[in-house]
């Protein structure tokens, strides 16, 4: 199993991987196969118009998660890498005001978002959670060319025939690859253990030769900086922002205020032992609420779950004695491999198995992270990931009134705590322990088959209708 560590960590924007980054693109995919001249419905005109409708998921909490704006700014023709967020309410205001998108390469296409992107709240897809279906129209109305994907969670996307027959796409290229010679293809924590003693090497060790056979060593470097710097510079402009998140709930950013307390308290006598925790609190806060607010970060391994690795692994920076560059990047792979195993072997997507999939995830990739930062054996890495990921099963997707605020902002400060001290009680034993890593996934994965819909990104149940009085 091959899964690089730019599919785990991709630079996007808020406030949802599967919501919003996923939905933008596959509206980019829908336009090259336009582009393509991909084969259309027969007897259709000229290509004149655009459609899309929202399912599962996508329809319940689309709009706290900025959905529609997604698939309107993803058939203007601007994907999650690149587009500037800054821009985006002016841009997507535009649009609305026309009636009309002019994507690069194709005529300009009618799309009025009232009125042809519908949220379609009875059914859902069968496929997955989220679920929507792209249309173009000829200039009489008929169908041009229909296209349904899903957004399988931190960004993926496949079309219903890639994730049916499996012939396709992210997961499914994992045995194409094996096959074009990755040194280490590793599917399970078993194996990968079997595979670092057999060789010799470390987890990071093993992955950077599996990136290196897909691209040069320095290619790999360079865009792993690069990846570091998006993380850096997201927590920085989270704790310099303030003000009201957008929603409609009032919630006020707080990194700021208690960044400012800490900066204060350094140094004197006033900070408490456990003064640790608040700062991994306030990185983790600084991340979600820029996410919150539609900025710009990367999905580690989600957009719900984006402060967890950004923040510990701050905290190894800032904090830890003996920190080192070639430690951050020996975090950041080390956390890559586990965040890929959690994806093959179940899953990434609150929508799929709630938030132990995207949290629980990113606490566990950033235990083993900050443990093979810290010098620990292979075996405490696998230890300490799973202590973080066993310690959230079960856990829901709740989000209040779809905005990924309530809870998600506070979960991802607890979730960064878990993982160091995870990370800390691992490097604290020999990497024994009694519950495999690979038994703990797959506990996730059937934890998050029998819960309820309700609990899975809906904003059914759970915090999300349990409200104060006003």
């Amino acid at each position: 199993m091959f899964l690089s560590i730019f599919d785990i960590f991709k630079i996007g924007v808020g406030p949802s991987s599967s919501h919003t980054m996923g939905p933008m693109t596959a509206a980019a995919r829908f336009l090259d196969d336009l582009r393509s001249g991909r084969e259309k419905e027969p007897g259709a005109g000229t290509l004149a118009g655009l459609g899309a409708s929202l399912h599962g998921s996508l329809a319940f909490t689309g709009k706290g998660h900025a959905t529609d704006r997604a698939i309107v700014l993803g058939f203007a023709g601007f994907e999650p890498a690149t587009l500037d967020p800054d821009r985006a309410a002016e841009l997507e205001a535009e649009i609305h005001a026309s009636g009309m998108v002019t994507p690069p390469d194709l005529p300009p296409l009618k799309f009025q978002p009232e009125t042809d992107l519908i949220f379609d709240y009875d059914r859902t897809l069968p496929g997955h959670a989220n679920g929507m279906i792209l249309r173009a129209y000829d200039d009489a109305g008929n169908l041009y060319l229909e296209e349904t994907y899903y957004s399988i969670g931190g960004g993926f996307v496949l079309t219903a025939s890639e994730l049916e027959g499996q012939g396709e796409g992210p997961d499914a290229l994992h045995a194409e690859k094996e096959e074009a010679g990755f040194p280490h293809p590793f599917g399970s924590a078993q194996e990968m253990l079997a595979m670092g003693h057999g060789t010799g090497k470390t987890i990071a060790q093993m992955k950077w030769e599996n990136e290196a056979a897909l691209s040069p060593r320095a290619e790999v470097q360079t865009r792993l900086d690069g990846v570091w710097k998006a993380m850096d510079d997201c927590i920085d402009r989270g704790l310099r922002m303030e003000g009201e998140l957008p929603g409609g709930l009032a919630v006020k950013r707080r990194a700021k205020n208690i960044y400012d307390q800490l900066k204060a308290e350094a140094g004197t006598n006033l900070a408490q032992p456990h003064v640790a925790n608040d700062w991994l609190s306030v990185y983790a806060m600084a991340v979600n609420e820029e996410n919150a607010a539609g900025g710009r970060v990367v999905t580690s391994p989600t957009n719900g779950a984006a402060g967890v690795v950004p923040a510990v692994l701050r905290y190894y920076r800032d904090h830890c004695i003996g920190a080192t560059e070639e430690g951050r990047r020996t975090f950041l792979m080390t956390a890559a491999a586990i965040g890929g195993l959690i994806k093959h072997n179940a899953s990434i997507s609150g929508a799929e198995v709630g938030c132990q999939g995207e949290v629980g995830s990113a606490s566990a990739m950033a235990a083993a992270g900050l443990c093979a930062a810290l010098g620990g054996t292979n075996e405490q890495i696998e230890n300490a990931a799973e202590i973080a990921l066993e310690h959230h099963l079960g856990m829901t997707c709740d989000p209040v009134a779809g905005l990924v605020q309530v809870p998600c902002i506070e979960r991802n400060g607890l979730g960064a705590i878990k993982a160091v001290s995870a990370a800390s009680l691992a490097l604290r034993g020999d990497g024994t322990h009694f519950m495999p890593l690979d038994n703990c996934i797959e506990a996730m994965r059937q934890t998050g088959l029998d819960m309820s819909t309700k609990y899975k990104e809906t904003s059914q149940g759970g915090l999300a209708v349990n409200l104060p009085e006003c």
